[in-house]
């Protein structure tokens, strides 16, 4: 390592702040928070920018949080900005790490400091509708990780919360790109299982027409696959067959991050989402909840059982210490007469 000094840390954006215990979130406005995901090129900050843009054109009051360690210029106002607590290249540094191991080392020490944004977004909460965040453009190092998850599921059970996984249409043309997008797709929704809005983004370039036929029209995409006789092909095939199911309850909304185009109904994919979360997610986590508690509370009851238990091998048994000066005074004259007679 090129040292063992740990990487200066500074507080989040507005973390100095340091707000009473206000009412808990759960009892008052509830703001939807977007958690934007997609791969490297898709858009995907850009369309952040995008989305707060057209939330403050219709005055929606936002809150945006930026957990991209690595990016040098971001298009939009962040309130809440990872670059101001963890230095990116001062813990590739003194880490010895890569980009990656970079990137996710700094998300790894934004998330000790997580329950200060939370209690930031709970003081804000009130007055705000969306609260929007940028992840990392390796989406790997977000989804995948510790920190990503901690985060997200933190979210979750405090919020209303929606993941828009954000692809680029063009390069989704080919079947096997396309294909390749919906397993990242199916496999991020069962990871985090909260409500899923895909997002086809760039539709000024290439419309994403032909990605919602191929989603609802096997046979069509079946003919888009009749060139490619490859092993790939065949392969392709075959999934397209497994993701039915997941084409079903899948939500689409093409957009141009661009020129604003479909922004209205990507909000209206997130309305929609926010009812899944209320109707069935939500219920859902707040049993796995009281599941937890009550098996910490049963280990607690345990432990505590266990200490009467051994609490109860001396109770109700006195001690004279009359007693224990007789015996003691005892053993010292059986002492001294047998040393009188060893003389």
């Amino acid at each position: 390592m090129a040292s063992q000094s740990q990487p200066t840390q500074a507080p989040p954006a507005e973390m100095h702040v340091s707000p009473p215990p206000a009412a808990s979130s759960m009892d008052s406005k509830q703001p939807t928070v977007i958690i934007c995901i997609g791969m490297a090129g898709s858009g995907k900050t850009t369309f952040m920018q995008r989305l707060n843009s057209h939330i403050h054109t219709v005055k929606k009051p936002g809150y945006v949080v930026n957990l991209d360690p690595a990016v040098t210029q971001l298009p939009f106002g962040a309130n809440i900005d990872i670059r101001d607590t963890v230095n990116y290249k001062e813990v590739m540094k003194q880490y010895n790490l890569g980009p990656n191991g970079g990137i996710l080392t700094a998300l790894n020490l934004f998330t000790t400091k997580f329950d200060q944004v939370l209690a930031l977004l709970d003081k804000r909460a009130p007055t705000l509708d969306y609260i929007l965040l940028d992840t990392p453009g390796q989406i790997e190092i977000f989804t995948w990780s510790a920190s990503g998850t901690i985060i997200t599921d933190t979210l979750a059970a405090t919020y209303p919360t929606v993941i828009a996984y954000v692809i680029d249409t063009p390069r989704s043309t080919s079947p096997a790109t396309f294909m390749s997008n919906m397993l990242y797709a199916c496999s991020i929704l069962y990871k985090t299982k909260l409500p899923f809005v895909l997002v086809f983004n760039k539709t000024d370039v290439v419309s994403h027409d032909f990605a919602v036929e191929w989603m609802t029209d096997f046979e069509a995409f079946q003919a888009a696959l009749e060139e490619d006789t490859s092993y790939m092909g065949g392969l392709v095939s075959s999934m397209c067959l497994v993701l039915e199911e997941f084409y079903k309850g899948i939500r689409v909304a093409g957009v141009s991050a661009m020129s604003g185009a479909g922004m209205d109904e990507f909000f209206d994919a997130v309305a929609e989402a926010r009812v899944e979360y209320e109707t069935e997610y939500k219920p859902e986590i707040e049993k796995m909840l009281e599941v937890k508690r009550e098996k910490e509370e049963q280990k607690r009851q345990e432990s505590l059982a266990k200490l009467m238990q051994d609490m109860k091998l001396d109770k109700g048994k006195e001690v004279s210490l009359d007693a224990v000066y007789d015996d003691r005074a005892g053993e010292h004259e059986d002492d001294e007469q047998q040393d009188f007679v060893t003389v």
